[in-house]
């Protein structure tokens, strides 16, 4: 059975990896005043992105997942062709529209795939599965790489659905902001109200930062820090304190809202890095999607593992 994975471009993994296993990205489209750009993991979009240097502007972008008729249209003339079963894994449903409309589009998908796939002389069943990772941006990336893994060693799809969620269920995604007046900007653009003014107005007066965590569907501080580079240091020696202890899959995936070159300068770093290499754990660097970044903004950090179940302490 040839299968296959589909993400959404806000699931933060390195080009190289989205490359090598020939994973589908739905893009999102962003709308920044005039400007429109395509949100499909691609570089050079992404550098345009940074390039124009939009800064707080971009707090009240326009976010559009891909619609269930563009999911539709990628499944029916393209993936269907190439795999029996495809693993759609999305951005927790609670913070994107992305995992409805894939669900809804699965249906359409399934009705119609016999007849495209017999036009071109394929026969058989096609499987999709929807995988909600119930977290967001890197944190997402530890339930694709285990799908990739699965996918390579020849598991069956009940096999492999199974596990998944599994994964999802335990998967960890942390956010570290660098301007909280960017965060509760977007965040009133969004009606959501977990970043209020006046935490805003403190927080960058004090120059506290909050640590944010998506788990099981639910985004929100589970910790505080002064100061960005005190709170990359925190984040990076707490996860290496995880990778020690043992995680579900073997890699931690990090993001970075800006040049990924920066992103090794931060304290502790190198030391996340080498209880990574210690511990036979793959360390997968990307550039945070276009639509992370308005929606938390420049220079931030994401990171993500899988673990059992576990109290953050910072």
């Amino acid at each position: 059975m040839r299968m296959g994975l589909a993400i959404d471009a806000a699931c933060d993994l390195p080009q190289a990896f989205l490359q090598e296993h020939n994973i589908a990205v739905m893009p999102i489209t962003i709308q920044v005043d005039d400007e429109v750009f395509m949100d499909n993991r691609n570089q050079v979009e992404l550098h345009r992105f940074l390039d124009r240097k939009l800064g707080s502007r971009s707090h009240s972008a326009e976010t559009i997942p891909c619609s269930v008729e563009d999911v539709q249209q990628l499944f029916l003339g393209k993936l269907v062709l190439e795999h029996d079963c495809v693993f759609c894994l999305t951005i927790t449903a609670t913070r994107s529209a992305i995992n409805e409309h894939v669900n809804k589009a699965s249906f359409a998908v399934l009705k119609h795939y016999r007849e495209a796939r017999e036009k071109h002389n394929l026969s058989g069943p096609f499987l999709m599965r929807v995988i909600d990772t119930r977290t967001l941006f890197a944190g997402s990336g530890p339930a694709v790489v285990e799908a990739a893994r699965l996918i390579a060693a020849g598991e069956q799809p009940a096999a492999i659905r199974e596990r998944l969620s599994y994964i999802a269920n335990n998967s960890y995604g942390y956010m570290l902001p660098r301007d909280l007046y960017y965060l509760r900007a977007r965040a009133k653009k969004k009606g959501d109200r977990s970043v209020g003014l006046v935490s805003a107005m403190l927080g960058s007066a004090l120059d506290i930062k909050p640590l944010l965590r998506g788990y099981r569907g639910e985004t929100g501080p589970v910790g505080k820090v002064r100061g960005f580079e005190h709170g990359a240091e925190t984040l990076f020696n707490y996860t290496a304190q995880r990778v020690r202890a043992g995680l579900l899959v073997p890699a931690v995936c990090v993001s970075y809202g800006g040049d990924l070159a920066d992103l090794p300068q931060l304290p502790g770093y190198d030391r996340l890095r080498a209880a990574c290499e210690e511990c036979g754990v793959e360390l997968l660097e990307a550039p945070m999607s276009i639509t992370g970044m308005v929606n938390v903004g420049e220079g931030a950090v994401t990171l993500g593992f899988a673990a059992e179940e576990h109290v953050a302490e910072f």
